[in-house]
This record gives structure tokens, sequence and C-alpha cells, in this order.
């Protein structure tokens, strides 16, 4: 009983228009004592007010069925995309009912407000969605759903608790990733920023012979098929199929500076899921290795279907050292495991030439047996202070610094150009498009 009447009081809050009947009556009973005339006007609204409270419990709590709400949620949540939740919400009330609805989310996100107002008719449900958008890889924890129900009076509110803890995890960017997975399926990836690459010469992967159209290279026509067809005939290429593309992800401290909630880390996670995916879609091998003081993961290339989940889960538990990237070990291990020649696209940031230096001698062996494609981040905010005029000595000072700073990034493409390795330098927001456009650049010039 005492169980029972504990859950009935914790569950019944006040609102403002009860306050509001009070205060009014708390008026009255003082104007009674200047204006004899009221007469027994203010006891009357004290106690029709407290009849009506009564009546509003009674219309919450007698009901046996009541309210029903429940989360709808993935099963996992895409890191940096906009991730749609929704709160089921069905009324059993033989009355309209106005409901106020908290969704616990995770403390990672920092947000106060997931509270929804809705109007509910008997027996009516709605589902009210919401976006969420985390910023970390990793597993994040929801509490309860609980609904405030109010009746036609208003004059209280019952809660309702709803036990529904659950954790989700948080992946890369797979959302991105499927976004990028049907424009290269529909050949429209051209529409986000894709560039088409025009060729030099064709592939020597043979596809299948059709019949000539005005603009076809007429070095292409097959003189027997068209002799047996009695019409002009031209060979179709294709591709190189079955190539090597390596996504190398740097996990050191380098990578750990955040843009726009996201560290570099998460951008580049981002960047090689899509990259691997638009390759094994080309019909190449995606593989992946992560280094940081010492190697992590180690995918080695395959174009199996299961290939993306295993880069996929690899991807999810990264997280960034504190120590320099191991470049001796990242060396030996691309020598080992990688046996043809491949594209490998090493995902990492430089800030100065005197952290180019130190890594250059073994991106020089590495270029020696594959191709070498360096990807490091441009400074944003750091182009953004050498744009704005100087105001003062100070601005002047800060201006130089970040001007000095853009030049060494530049100087390090240079750099890396003059020892014949491939380099991307981009804002982090374009990362993917780059990087995608990079790699069909180098397929359509046969580079690998």
């Amino acid at each position: 009983m005492k169980k029972l009447f504990g859950l009935f009081y914790t569950n019944l809050f006040l609102t403002g228009r009860l306050f509001t009947g009070l205060g009014g009556c708390a008026v009255l009973f003082l104007l009674s004592f200047f204006f004899p005339w009221l007469g027994i006007v203010p006891e009357l609204a004290f106690w029709a007010l407290l009849l009506l409270t009564f009546a509003d419990l009674l219309m919450l709590y007698r009901p046996s069925k009541t309210i029903f709400a429940k989360r709808h949620a993935p099963e996992r949540l895409s890191n940096s995309d906009d991730n749609e939740l929704g709160v089921y919400i069905e009324s059993n009330y033989p009355f309209t009912i106005s409901a106020g609805i908290i969704d616990e989310i995770p403390f990672q996100f920092q947000k106060r407000d997931v509270w929804f107002k809705t109007i509910l008719k008997p027996g009516e449900h709605k589902l009210i969605s919401y976006m969420l958008r985390p910023t970390k890889r990793g597993e994040y924890d929801f509490g309860m759903v609980r609904v405030f129900a109010r009746s036609p009076l208003g004059l209280i509110s019952r809660r309702f608790n709803f036990e529904q803890a659950e954790t989700l995890p948080v992946y890369p960017s797979f959302l991105q990733m499927r976004k990028y997975e049907l424009m290269a399926i529909s050949n429209r990836l051209n529409e986000i920023g894709i560039k088409k690459i025009r060729r030099l010469g064709h592939s020597m992967e043979f596809e299948q012979v059709k019949t000539y159209v005005p603009g076809d290279d007429y070095r292409t026509i097959n003189w027997k098929a068209t002799a047996r067809q009695g019409s002009l005939m031209t060979n179709f290429y294709t591709d190189e199929k079955s190539q090597q593309v390596y996504c190398v992800v740097d996990k050191s401290r380098a990578m750990k500076m955040p843009f726009d909630g996201l560290s570099l880390l998460d951008y580049a996670i981002n960047a090689s899921l899509v990259l691997s995916n638009i390759a094994l879609l080309k019909e190449d091998k995606a593989g992946l290795i992560t280094v940081a003081e010492k190697i992590g993961a180690v995918i080695p290339a395959d174009r199996r279907p299961t290939q993306m989940n295993k880069i996929l889960e690899v991807l999810y538990k990264e997280k960034t050292r504190y120590l320099e990237t191991n470049m001796e070990a990242l060396y030996s291990t691309i020598r080992n495991v990688v046996k043809q020649r491949s594209l490998v696209v090493f995902f990492t940031n430089y800030e100065s030439m005197n952290a180019l230096q130190r890594q250059l001698p073994f991106l020089k062996r590495i270029a020696k047996f594959h191709l070498l494609l360096v990807v490091f981040f441009e400074n944003t905010e750091l182009k953004h202070l050498s744009e704005q005029p100087a105001r003062d000595v100070e601005g002047i000072y800060i201006k130089t610094i970040a001007e000095k700073f853009a030049y060494d990034k530049k100087m390090i493409v240079k750099e890396l150009a003059k020892h014949g390795i491939q380099s991307i330098l981009s804002a982090p927001q374009n990362l993917t498009i780059n990087t995608i456009n990079r790699y069909l650049e180098l397929k359509a010039k046969q580079r690998i």
C-alpha cells in the first residue's frame, strides 16, 4: 500500500492552471476583507476548485487502459549524420488528452530540450520523429520514455514512465557510404561533386563487342565482327578490375584535432569507408591498415561480399592514440602484406615541414613499390585568419603566422610531388569527395 501511494504522488504534478486558480481564490479571500458583499463567493470558488481537481484526478487515474509509448530507433546510428528516431504514443483514454513527451537521450548529445507536445483523441496514436547527430563513435545509452498526460481540465498532470533502456552503437558514417554507393551504381556521382575524368587512351580490360555509334574511337573497330554482322562493330573496354586499394589510417596524436564536432580521425575513417565501398563497386579489392605507435588492424585486400562488414567493424573500434606514428612498422607491414602493386591511400596530417621530413624516407620507400597517395588536412581556421584584414599590430602578427602555416601546407604538397608521391590537401568537410575524385582519376589514367 505504501509503495502504491509512493508511486501515486511521485507521478502526480500540479500544473500552472491549478496554481492560477489557487491564486485567484487567495485574491478573492483578500478582497472579502475590504468588500463584505462578496460573502461566501471566495469559499465557493475554493471548494469548486477542489472538486474540479478531484474530478481531474479521477479522470486521469481511474481508467484501467491509459497510455502506451515506445521509442523507435534503428539498430545502429551513423556518425556525423542526422539519424531519424521516433516516439510512438497511443492514448486509450475515453477523452482527448494533451501529452508532453520526454525521451531520455544519451548524455553525449548534451541536449535538454527533447520535449514534444501533442494532442491525442480517444484511441488515437501518433509517431513523433526527431533527429540526432552523433559526433563520436562508440556506445550510446538511452533511458526511459516519459509521458505527462493532462485531461481537458488541465489542473494536474500524470506522469507515465516506460522502461526502455537500450544501448545503440554509433558506427562510422554508413549513411554517407550508402549515398555514394547509390550514386556510383546509377553513374550519378557527378551530381555531388565527383568530376568526370577524361580518359587518355583505353584500358586493356575487354568487356564486349557492341554496335558502332558516332563518336566511338574508330581504332577500336572490330573488323572480323563487322564482316560477320554486316555493320560496324567496335570493341568496348572498361576499367581494369581486381586492383588492390589499401586505406591506411593514421591514429596518432596528429589526428586528434577537432573540426565541426568531429576529430580528423573520424573524417579519415568516414572517407576510407566510402572509398573502400566505391572500390568494391568498381570491382577492385579493398583493404585496410591502421597505425599509430604500433600497427593496429590489418585487413588484406579482398572483394568478397563480407569485406565491407569487416572494414566497418574494425573502423568502429578505432580510437586516437597520443604518440607518434611508427613509420618503420608501417613500411614493414605494407611490404609483408601487400604483395602486388597497389594504390595505398595514407590518411594523416602534417602541420609543418619538420613533421613531413621525419616520415619522408619511409614514404619514399613505400612509393617505390606502390602508388602512394598521401591525404592530409587543410587547417580551415588558419586559412580564415589569413584572409581576414589586420586591424592592429596584434592582428598583423596573427595574420603573418597563419599565412606561414598555410604556406607550409602548400610546400608539403610540392615536396611530396618532387619525390613522385601523389597528395591531397583537403578541407575536412570535402575530404570524401576529393578522395573519390583522385581515385577515379588515377584509375582512368591507368596509374594503378
